[in-house]
C-alpha cells in the first residue's frame, strides 16, 4: 500500500530576530524566529549591548542549529587599519564556529572574508546604504549573498529593485536576483544608515562604530530666517515614530522580500518574545490565507491579509513592548507629517486618555485603552525631558458617563505635579510580561519544527524509517524485529502517525507521513517507539554539527592579507600627479561662495549645490574666470560637481542634470554614481566610508576612481596608519568642514514649515527660508535640502585637522580639502587665505584654529562628549535606547 498525508509548504520570508544575550536567544527561538542576529564583544554596531564572546559561539550555534534556527554575527562597523589583523583572527573564529553568515558594513572586511573563505556567507549590512539596483549589484561584487536595504526604501522602490534584478537575470548569463532583507519593526534611525556622523562630531563617538549617542532623540528648536518658530509641544523634530510593518506584511511578502528583520539588540527578552511572536502569527496567517486561496484555485496574490481585529490585538502588544508611536515608516512612501510627531523621543506605551480631574489621591479620565490594577502608567505633561510622574494603579473604579477613577499606592504619585489635560500612557503590563516570560523559560521546547517521515517495508523484512527535516538532514533506521502480516488492525498512515508522531519534549512535530508498505503489516508499538527515539537522536546529532565552511590557512608569521594592500583587480591603478606642493581643494555650496573662491585664485573647486540645475552656470563661470590658457607648469584648473548623496529608483533625472553641466569630473558618493559616471573622471567622497587599505584598494583598482576621500570616522592616528599601508596618492583629506551630522529622508522643512506630506504639496519652504536647528546648548546647526528633498543637518561649528597637517604631508598626502556651508563670501576668502598660509608653513595649525575659532578635531579626536556642554546634548543616563 502507498498512502500520503501532507500539505505543500508555503515559502515565507525568513523572520530574523535580535538577540543581545541568552535569554533573548531563547525568547526568539521559542516564539518562532527562523534566525537570529547577534553581536560579539567587538566589531558590531551595538557596542552598548551585552553581546556574546567568541568563546560562546560553539555552544550558541549548536543550540540554534538543533532548533533549526540560523545565527548571524553582526560585523557591521567600519574597521580601522590597525585593527585588521585582529579582525582576521576574529573572522577565523566566527567561520570555524559554523556561524551561518556575517552581516558586514565595511568594504574592506567583505574583501578580507573572501580572501580567507571563498564560501562563507556575507550579508551586506544596512550600513552599506543600499537604496537602488546599483547598490545591490555593488554588494554582489563584494561577495554578498544577501543585502539589507536601507529603511528608507518604500515598497514601490523595493519592487523596482526586484524588477531591475529580474530584468538583469533575463539577459543571457545574467545573475539570479540577490535576496533582499528589510527591517520590519523597531526603532527608526532618522539618518540614512552609514551616513550619520552626529556622534562623531559632537560626542567623540562613532555611530559607524556602534556607539550612537542618540542625538536624534533629543529636543531641538526650529529657527527660520533668524526667528524661533513656535511649534507648541513639538520639540523632538528628528525623532521618528517606531517602525511597524505589520499592516504592510502581505505587500512585503508579495514583493519577494527574503528576510524580515526585527530591530532591538539592546532590548529585553520580553521585547524579543513579544515582537517575534506577533510577526510569526501574522506570517502564519498569510500562509494560511494563501493555502486557502490555492485550494480554491485563486492566485496567491489575492490572498487576504490578517483581519483588523488580530492587528488591533497585536498593536496593543507591540505598543507595550516598546513604542514611541508606531508607523509604517517609509514603506508606503513619504509622509513627513506622520513620520515624526515630535512630541517625545522616549518609550511611551499604550495611550489611555487625558486627565479630566485631579483629586488629592486620584485622577479621573475617559479610558481609551485597557487598564487593570497593577498596571504601570505615566503622566505626560508635554515635557519628556523633565522627570515625569507615574506609578502602579491600585484601583480602577468605573464612574458615571464613561469616566473612571484611578487610585495609586500611598506616596506613589505627587498629585500636585499632575494637571488636567496631561496625557496618560500605560507603560507596563505585569500580566503580559509574565505571559511572555513563560514562553521561553525552562528547557522544554515550545516552538517546534516539522519532520517528514517515510515508512518502507514488506512482510518478513525489517521496517525502514526515514526522517527528513527542513534543513536537508536525513536519517534512516531499521527495525530489529521483522514486519509481520497483520491478522487485524494493520498499520495505517493514521496509526503510524500516532505512534511515530509522539515527539513531545523534542524540538519537532510531525509535518508529513508517507507510508510505503507492501500489504497489511504490523510491528510492535515498543519497536516503533525505539525507532522514533533512535531516528530523533541521530537527527539531533546531525543538526548540532557546525556548518563547514572553507577556511584558507593563514600566512605563517604575518597577517599580510589584513595589513598590506594586495590589489586583486586587472584594472590599472590610475596615474596620479607627483606634485610636491600640497593642493588645496575648496568645496562650495553656492554661486557666491564659488565666486569668492575664484577671486582667491583657487584652481580646483568642488560644487555641492542644493539645485543641480545651477551646476551648468557654475561650470561656465569657473571656466570663464580661468580662461582658456594655463601657465606653463601649472595645474589645469578644474571644477568638479557632486550629485546628491543618496540615489533611489526613479531619480535618474537628477544624475542627468548633474552630467549635463559638463564638469571636469564628478564626486561620487554611492554605487549608482559609480555606475552612472563610469565613463567620466570620478573621485570618491567620504560617504564611501573608506577606513582601511583594503577598502581603498577596491575603489581605486576595481572601481577605477582617481582618489578617495578618507572616512570622517578616522582620527589623526588612524589616518596615519592608513597612509602607512596604502599609497598616499590614493587619498585626499578633508581638513576643514562643518561636519554633516544627519543626512535624512525626513524633511524638516516640509514637516514643520508646511502642511504638506512631501515635495508634491509642501510649497518648497526650503527654497525661501534659511533654517537652523537649535540644540540644548544654544548651538544653531544649519539645515539644507538637496534636489531629492533629503535634509542634511550640519554642525554649527566648523572643525579642523590643521594641527596634523605636517604629519600627513610628511607621509605623502598632497591633496587637502576645505568645505563651506553657509559662510559669506568674505568668510570664504578669509578661511582660504589662512589655509594657504598653513600650507606655506607661515602659521601653525594651533594658531589657525584659534584665530578662526574652530574646533580642533579630526574624526573622533578631541570629542566633546566629556565636556559639560556636550552632556547637555547627550545625557549618558537613558533607558530608552533604540
Amino acid at each position: 500500500m502507498t498512502e500520503t498525508a501532507a500539505l505543500p509548504p508555503l515559502k515565507l520570508p525568513e523572520l530574523l530576530a535580535p538577540a543581545g544575550d541568552w535569554d533573548c536567544v531563547r525568547a526568539a527561538v521559542e516564539n518562532g524566529a527562523d534566525s537570529i542576529y547577534f553581536g560579539l564583544d567587538r566589531f558590531n554596531a551595538r557596542m552598548r549591548a551585552q553581546n556574546f564572546t567568541e568563546a560562546d559561539l560553539p555552544a550558541l550555534m549548536e543550540f540554534l542549529h538543533r532548533r533549526g534556527v540560523r545565527g548571524y554575527v553582526t560585523f557591521n562597523t567600519l574597521v580601522f587599519t590597525d585593527e585588521l589583523a585582529d579582525a582576521e583572527d576574529y573572522l577565523r573564529s566566527v567561520i570555524s564556529a559554523g556561524v551561518d553568515a556575517a552581516i558586514v558594513q565595511d568594504v574592506g572586511i567583505c574583501r578580507l572574508i573572501r580572501k580567507i573563505s571563498p564560501d562563507f556567507p556575507i550579508h551586506g549590512s544596512t550600513q552599506l546604504t543600499v537604496t537602488s539596483p546599483a547598490g545591490v549589484e555593488f554588494a554582489r561584487s563584494l561577495g554578498c549573498e544577501l543585502v539589507v536595504l536601507a529603511r528608507e526604501n518604500s515598497i514601490r522602490e523595493i519592487e523596482a529593485i526586484q524588477s531591475a534584478q529580474r530584468d538583469q537575470e533575463s539577459v543571457a548569463g545574467g545573475p539570479p536576483p540577490l535576496p533582499l532583507e528589510v527591517f520590519v519593526h523597531g526603532a527608526l534611525c532618522v539618518a540614512y544608515p552609514g551616513l550619520c556622523l552626529t556622534s562623531v562630531s559632537l560626542g567623540g563617538r562613532s555611530a559607524n562604530r556602534g556607539e550612537c549617542a542618540q542625538a536624534c532623540r533629543m529636543p531641538y528648536e526650529l529657527v527660520s530666517d533668524g526667528q524661533t518658530v513656535d511649534l507648541g509641544d513639538r520639540r523632538y523634530l528628528l525623532s521618528p515614530q517606531d517602525l511597524s510593518g505589520l499592516e504592510v506584511l502581505p505587500d512585503l511578502v508579495r514583493a519577494g522580500v527574503r528576510s524580515l528583520k526585527i530591530e532591538g539588540r539592546l532590548k529585553s527578552a520580553e521585547y524579543v518574545a513579544s515582537i517575534t511572536r506577533v510577526y510569526r502569527r501574522a506570517l502564519d496567517q498569510i500562509a494560511a490565507a494563501a493555502a486557502t486561496a490555492a485550494e480554491q484555485a485563486v492566485g496567491p496574490e489575492t490572498a487576504s491579509p490578517p483581519g483588523a481585529e488580530p492587528i488591533s490585538e497585536a498593536r496593543y502588544e507591540l505598543e507595550m513592548a516598546f513604542s514611541r508611536g508606531l508607523h509604517t515608516g517609509w514603506f508606503r512612501g513619504i509622509n513627513n507629517q506622520e513620520l515624526a510627531h515630535a512630541r517625545f523621543g522616549k518609550k511611551r506605551g499604550v495611550f489611555l486618555g487625558e486627565v479630566s480631574a485631579v483629586g488629592p489621591s486620584a485622577v479621573r479620565l475617559r479610558l481609551e485603552g485597557p487598564l487593570k490594577p497593577g498596571d504601570g502608567i505615566g503622566f505626560d505633561a508635554g515635557r519628556p525631558d523633565l522627570p515625569e510622574e507615574g506609578g502602579r494603579v491600585y484601583i480602577v473604579r468605573a464612574l458615571r458617563d464613561g469616566f473612571v477613577e484611578l487610585t495609586f499606592g500611598s506616596g506613589a504619585v505627587d498629585f500636585q505635579r499632575v494637571q488636567i489635560g496631561n496625557r496618560i500612557w500605560k507603560t507596563d503590563d505585569p500580566v503580559l510580561n509574565r505571559e511572555l516570560r513563560k514562553t521561553f523559560e525552562g528547557d522544554a521546547p515550545r516552538q517546534t519544527r516539522p519532520l517528514r517521515f517515510e515508512v518502507h517495508g514488506c512482510a518478513e523484512a525489517p521496517m525502514t524509517l526515514i526522517v527528513r527535516d527542513t534543513e536537508g538532514h536525513v536519517v534512516q533506521v531499521s527495525s530489529s524485529i521483522l514486519l509481520m502480516v497483520a491478522q487485524k488492525r494493520p498499520m495505517t498512515v493514521e496509526s503510524l502517525g500516532d505512534s511515530l508522531g509522539r515527539l513531545g519534549g523534542t524540538p519537532f512535530h510531525l509535518g508529513g507521513m508517507e507510508v510505503h508498505l507492501e500489504g497489511a503489516l504490523i510491528l510492535p508499538v515498543s519497536e516503533l517507539n525505539r525507532l522514533r527515539r533512535e531516528a530523533i537522536a541521530q537527527l539531533e546529532i546531525l543538526r548540532a554539527a557546525p556548518r563547514i565552511w572553507t577556511l584558507l590557512p593563514a600566512v605563517p608569521g604575518s597577517h599580510s592579507l589584513a595589513t598590506t594592500v594586495r590589489p586583486d583587480s586587472s584594472l590599472p591603478v590610475p596615474a596620479t600627479t607627483a606634485a610636491t606642493t600640497p593642493e588645496l581643494i575648496v568645496l562650495v555650496r553656492s554661486l557666491s561662495q564659488l565666486e569668492a573662491a575664484l577671486r582667491c585664485g583657487v584652481s580646483t573647486v568642488y560644487c555641492d549645490f542644493e539645485d543641480p540645475k545651477k551646476y551648468r552656470e557654475a561650470v561656465t563661470t569657473f571656466h570663464t574666470a580661468h580662461g582658456c590658457t594655463v601657465a606653463p607648469g601649472a595645474a589645469r584648473p578644474e571644477i568638479w560637481v557632486a550629485p546628491p548623496r543618496v540615489f533611489k529608483p526613479g531619480e535618474e533625472w537628477i544624475l542627468k542634470q548633474v552630467l549635463s553641466s559638463n564638469a571636469d569630473g564628478y564626486l561620487v558618493r554611492n554605487p549608482e554614481h559609480l555606475r552612472f559616471f563610469a565613463n567620466h573622471r570620478r573621485r570618491g567622497d567620504f560617504s564611501l566610508n573608506v577606513a582601511n587599505p583594503l577598502a581603498a584598494d577596491w575603489f581605486i583598482t576595481h572601481e577605477a576612481l582617481e582618489r578617495v576621500t578618507v572616512s570622517y570616522d578616522l582620527n589623526a592616528e588612524q589616518v596615519v596608519a592608513l597612509l602607512r599601508t596604502a599609497p598616499p596618492a590614493w587619498f585626499e583629506l578633508t581638513l576643514h568642514q562643518h561636519m554633516p551630522l544627519f543626512h535624512m529622508e525626513h524633511c524638516v522643512f516640509c514637516a514643520f514649515l508646511s502642511k504638506g506630506t512631501d515635495y508634491t504639496n509642501c510649497g518648497r519652504p526650503c527654497d525661501t527660508h534659511v533654517v537652523k536647528l537649535r540644540d540644548r546648548t544654544g548651538a544653531e546647526h544649519p539645515l539644507k535640502a538637496d534636489s531629492g528633498c533629503r535634509n542634511t543637518v550640519f554642525n554649527a561649528r566648523a572643525q579642523t585637522g590643521a594641527e596634523s597637517l605636517a604629519r600627513f604631508v610628511e607621509l605623502g598626502v598632497r591633496v587637502f580639502r576645505i568645505e563651506f556651508v553657509d559662510e559669506t563670501p568674505e568668510q570664504v576668502a578669509t578661511v582660504i587665505g589662512r589655509y594657504r598660509a598653513l600650507l606655506r608653513n607661515e602659521i601653525t595649525g594651533q594658531a589657525l584654529w584659534q584665530e578662526l575659532k574652530l574646533s580642533s578635531q579630526l574624526g573622533v579626536t578631541r570629542g566633546q562628549f566629556e565636556t559639560t556642554e556636550a552632556r547637555k546634548v547627550f545625557p549618558r543616563a537613558s533607558s530608552d535606547r533604540a
